[in-house]
């Protein structure tokens, strides 16, 4: 099951790419911008509930698309691509294991535990 679910989100991270070649902005902002959903764990600093609520903005999928979705009813290709960023750094994660975070600890997701026990 877990290589299915990472084939799956290789996948889904190829879609984010190919609709990121959609638009009209050059590749060195996929490269740039990919990382920058983590900036969620920021949350982290002040308590586990509070980061895996952050972290959790930033890594749901379906909020990706939504706001994706967004920047198409607007015909607005940056919000997009702030759309295809997060849903394809979603999709990276997820391909090594990285989760949405339970309240108790960074290394608790729904994919299991991460990180040295």
């Amino acid at each position: 099951m877990e290589k299915s679910i990472k084939l799956e989100e290789l996948f889904m991270f190829s879609l984010g790419v190919f609709m990121f070649n959609a638009l009209d902005f050059k590749w060195w902002w996929f490269v740039a911008l990919i990382l920058t959903p983590d900036i969620g764990m920021l949350g982290y600093l002040v308590n586990s509930r509070i980061g895996a609520v952050i972290y959790n903005l930033f890594h749901h999928k379906g909020l990706a698309i939504l706001i994706y979705f967004i920047g198409v009813y607007f015909s607005n290709q940056t919000i997009q691509l702030v759309g295809i960023i997060l849903f394809s750094h979603a999709s990276f994660d997820r391909m090594f294991g990285y989760g949405l975070k339970y309240f108790d600890a960074f290394n608790n997701t729904h994919l299991g535990k991460i990180g040295k026990e």
